[in-house]
Formats: structure tokens, sequence, C-alpha cells
């Protein structure tokens, strides 16, 4: 009987496009106009993406389209999101005891933390769809930017397996 080996590389293959998105605009109206411009038809994912650091559990926002016609899932993830801690001051005089809220900003992708969103783009290999897509989202009011990242390049890209 032979051995059967599995490289643990046959299974790092990168096999998404990703657009980052500068904007303004709210996770919902974004979705809305992407879907307007590039018609899309991305909705809200009912369960969002969790991740765990140090600074505790946050989620992440996303909506998806799956295009079954042309095999392509089309993904809206939320890149900043914001985790309110209470933080107990003992001291002396007239404030005491005080109870502060700390906000603190957690990144989906923490080397890209001027990015507001990111369109993730599954089983799409012709350059023309995600060149029409980068044009299509910046003439969206309030985009400022989008542009492509190379995946190659993304040191927490295991935070983008959902």
């Amino acid at each position: 009987m032979s051995a059967l080996k599995l490289n643990i590389e046959d299974f790092d293959d990168i096999d998404f496009q990703l657009l980052a998105i500068h904007t303004s605009l709210e996770d919902y109206r974004l979705a809305y106009f992407i879907n307007q411009m590039a018609a899309l038809r991305l909705k809200k994912c009912e369960s969002e993406i969790n991740i765990k650091n140090k600074e505790g559990e946050t989620s992440f926002s996303h909506f998806i389209f799956d295009d079954e016609e042309k095999d392509i899932c089309w993904s809206l993830i939320q890149n900043k999101t914001e985790i309110l801690s209470q933080q107990n001051q003992r001291g002396q005089g007239l404030f005491a005891e005080t109870e502060n809220q700390i906000s603190t900003k957690i990144y989906l992708l923490p080397e890209y933390n001027k990015v507001d969103f990111f369109l993730k783009i599954e089983n799409c290999y012709e350059e023309d769809t995600i060149q029409t897509a980068v044009s299509k989202i910046t003439t969206i009011d309030r985009v400022n930017l989008a542009y492509l990242i190379d995946p190659e390049k993304i040191k927490s890209k295991n935070n983008l397996i959902f």
C-alpha cells in the first residue's frame, strides 16, 4: 500500500482578490451603493466575523453575494470596529471612585488600519471584472479611494478565512 502525502503548500494558494475601500459611509449604505453601481446583490450576513485578540473579542459586519451563474463570491467586510471597556479608578478626594469607558479601535487587517472596508472577490481571475468593479466603486459619492491589494502582502490573511 502506498502512502499519501499532503503538503501544506497545496492549501496555501490564494484564490481571492481584495479591494480596499476608503469611505465615510455606513456599511449598509455602502453595500446599497455597490449593489446599484456594480449590479450585485450584496446581503447582510446574519453571522458576523468574530475575532479574538489581546483587547478582547469583537465582531465585524459583512455582506455577501454568491453569484452562482459566474461562480464568483463577493464579500463586503468591515475593517474597523470599537470595543468599549470599563475602567475603575480609585483615588483620593472628590473623584475617589470613578468609572471610565475606554474605546479601543480593532482592525480586521491591522496592517491596513486606514482602510474602512474590504471587498473580497473569490474565484474571479478576469482582470476586466476586477478593474470594472474598482472603477464603479470609485464613482460612488463619499468613496474617497478604492484600489486592489496584493493578497501575498497581507500578514493577517487568516482573518479573511470565514
